[in-house]
């Protein structure tokens, strides 16, 4: 029987900020909403989800006198990503073995 994806990371924007913070590891949210081309306030709540499972860290600082934001992806969200790649190849390998 297959397993159940991660609802948290089947989000296609939350994935697209784990695989972005997984290949940079940290990243400033400007940066973030530039590559994945979302608006300031969706990505804000995205990413307090992922922070609240503890997928990534949010710091929040100033420099310069102004507001910077930087997310790090966490050990916990790492192992989460890879799970949920692994469980994205069963469901391959179920359906090439049902065709």
């Amino acid at each position: 029987m297959l397993k159940l994806l991660d609802p948290l990371l089947h989000s296609q924007l939350r994935l697209s900020v784990m695989t972005l913070l997984v290949s940079v590891k940290e990243a400033e949210f400007s940066f973030i909403k530039e590559k994945i081309n979302v608006t300031s306030g969706n990505l804000s709540v995205q990413l307090q989800k992922l922070s609240e499972a503890g997928y990534i860290q949010i710091k929040k600082r100033f420099k310069n006198n102004y507001p910077l934001t930087t997310c790090k992806i966490t050990d916990k969200g790492i192992k989460a990503f890879e799970q949920y790649i692994e469980d994205l190849k069963e469901y391959f390998a179920a359906a090439k073995t049902t065709s």
